[in-house]
């Protein structure tokens, strides 16, 4: 059976702003998904908090909304297990920037077979305006009303600090750099970290508005140097787009399996229930700790 993109719009109504950047981000994500050649009992969306964290209620695939920046290390377990598994994570950048920062950073040095899309806007839009970590200083919000103090972070520059073997950076007023961008991300071995400029036309509108008529983006192909791509993921004027990094490692779940097979060949099948009530535990009677 061929797919379309109509087979992935679920029944949902579509609740975000008009004009938010995230409609153009799930149509591109709907159109390009026929792609992958897999059906969608095979597909898994995982999501944390926030406006871009909607998006497995709008596709019609299986879909799991998760808690504040903890969507990396849910799809991690997920992915691990269940290798057969087409796995995105879906995220802000508040929600991975902020709570979800650790969690982050240790899916990509992991490498865990998953692909990661990071809506960045600059500001917090489901709670209504506060300054997030990719906000730039001088910001005012409603929780900086005389302007953040704060530097930001840069995702690509933290993902590649964190030795992500891929990184990228799109916008999502581009629909065709962007299913570039996603067919590559799924393409590749392990983490993929997808940095997409998105607007928010309620809390931070036309953010990313001076990169787009003036043309400051340079278009970028991917380095196996991490060095160079630290330093192409630092430049401003003009703002590089496109693949950072894509080397090949193996992933966390293949280095996992092999390692399991190992440990059964060594010592055979475990037995979960002799682990549990091995000599290693005890009993409490009577306020008073008996060893077994």
């Amino acid at each position: 059976m061929t797919l379309t993109a109509k087979d992935f719009k679920s029944d949902q109504e579509v609740r975000w702003c008009p004009g938010c950047g995230d409609y153009a981000i799930l149509a591109a994500v709907q159109g390009f998904l026929p792609e992958l050649g897999v059906p969608r009992e095979r597909i898994v969306f995982v999501s944390g908090i926030g406006c871009s964290s909607r998006f497995p209620y709008y596709l019609n695939t299986y879909g799991f909304h998760s808690i504040h920046g903890r969507a990396p290390a849910i799809a991690t377990g997920l992915a691990a297990s269940r290798p057969d598994l087409s796995v995105w994570v879906i995220t802000g950048d508040g929600d991975a920037l902020s709570i979800g920062g650790n969690h982050l950073i240790h899916a990509l040095r992991r490498n865990v077979n998953l692909n990661i899309l990071l809506f960045n806007n600059r500001i917090y839009g489901l709670t209504k305006g506060q300054y997030s970590p990719t906000s730039e200083i001088g910001k005012i919000t409603k929780s900086t009303p005389m302007g953040s103090l704060d530097r930001p972070l840069n995702p690509i520059s933290l993902a590649l600090g964190a030795e992500a073997t891929f990184a990228a950076r799109t916008i999502d007023s581009d629909r065709r750099h962007l299913q570039s961008v996603l067919r590559q991300a799924a393409a590749h071995r392990g983490t993929s970290l997808v940095e997409i400029y998105q607007n928010c036309p309620i809390f931070n509108d036309g953010a990313f508005d001076a990169l787009k008529p003036n043309g400051l983006f340079r278009h970028i192909e991917p380095t196996d140097d991490l060095a160079e791509a630290f330093a192409l993921s630092r430049m401003s004027d003009p703002t590089p787009i496109g693949v950072f990094r894509d080397v090949d490692r193996p992933s966390y779940d293949e280095l996992m399996a092999e390692q399991l097979g190992r440990a059964v060949q060594t010592h055979g099948e475990g037995d979960l229930i002799a682990l549990l009530t091995g000599p290693d535990t005890w009993t409490i009677n009577e306020g008073n700790a008996r060893s077994d």
